[in-house]
């Protein structure tokens, strides 16, 4: 193999262990996200920033897209510049098969071989390529499997914060103006509780699956930007109860919103000296107004 055959074999494996570090982080990694899929999916938000209405809500989705489609190039230009040097020689081409010892011949059997589609008109003959092809299929039937996952865990996370968002949004229409002073003090701590932990699993949401912090929301009733400052009203009250058990369900639900507020402030750049200042970032970069706001 001459110096140009190893510099394509060195670049070759450099987009490979790019993707597989890649996917390694996003996928596997609970507390990261890859390099290269964390570049795609913060471009696709500034660019939603500057969109207008609803089309700013599908720049998410199109950014996992991106990130995949990234993924499956890089393994196959990779994979192709591995091939490269050892066409011809190196591969047995079956009878009518034009040979061209080129990079898009490269690149259609490293494909063809990503894909585990195999037609055989063009098959590795040195045991070194038939072992690295080998490999190359069990890396694209492994991709495959990853990216159906990571879209499979995703959206559940999605709906968990959706959810979370719903729960504030009927507290504050039941309770109405009074809030907690409405409701009878073990009912609520109980319900403050429960709006603590699902404010704690949303924030192991945020850590372990990055990307769902670019998902914006159409309908503000939906937003957890938009009804999380609720939450703190109804910590602050419960604080300030003349129970002790509401009192003890308001810190217990501070505590997790200042957890929240750790990991927008932590993963997600956030500023702010206080959870509130964090809080209103977070609004502000969704581009939702609170409820109290929407009629003024």
């Amino acid at each position: 193999m001459d110096f140009t055959g190893v510099l394509w074999t060195v670049l070759g494996a450099a987009l490979i262990l790019l993707m597989l570090a890649d996917v390694f982080y996003t996928l596997l990694y609970p507390h990261g996200s890859g390099p290269a899929g964390r570049a795609i999916m913060r471009g696709f938000w500034l660019l939603a920033r500057k969109l207008p209405g609803r089309g700013s809500a599908v720049a998410a989705p199109l950014a996992m897209a991106s990130v995949i489609a990234v993924w499956a190039t890089l393994a196959t230009v990779g994979w192709a510049l591995l091939y490269l040097p050892h066409l011809q020689g190196g591969f047995v081409y079956g009878a009518g098969v034009p040979q061209q010892a080129d990079f898009t011949e490269a690149l259609y059997v490293s494909m063809v071989t990503l894909s585990t589609v195999g037609f055989g008109e063009i098959v590795a003959a040195n045991p070194v390529l038939r072992l690295v092809s080998a490999l190359e299929a069990v890396t694209g039937f492994g991709l495959l499997t990853a990216t159906v996952s990571w879209i499979l865990q995703t959206y559940p996370a999605l709906n968990r914060r959706r959810a979370l968002a719903h729960q504030l949004n009927l507290f504050r229409e039941a309770a109405g103006p009074e809030g907690l002073e409405a409701m009878e003090p073990r009912h609520a701590a109980g319900l403050l509780e429960s709006l603590a932990s699902n404010v704690a699993t949303v924030s192991i949401d945020l850590v372990a699956f990055r990307e769902t912090y670019y998902f914006r929301e159409v309908e503000q009733r939906g937003s957890l930007p938009a009804t999380v400052a609720y939450a703190q009203q109804l910590a602050s009250q419960a604080e300030q109860s003349d129970s002790r058990e509401l009192q003890f369900a308001g810190r217990m639900l501070h505590t997790a919103l200042d957890g929240l507020a750790d990991v927008l402030r932590g993963k997600f750049g956030h500023a702010g000296e206080t959870s509130s200042d964090v809080f209103d970032s977070y609004e502000l970069h969704h581009r939702h107004r609170r409820a109290e706001e929407a009629g003024t």
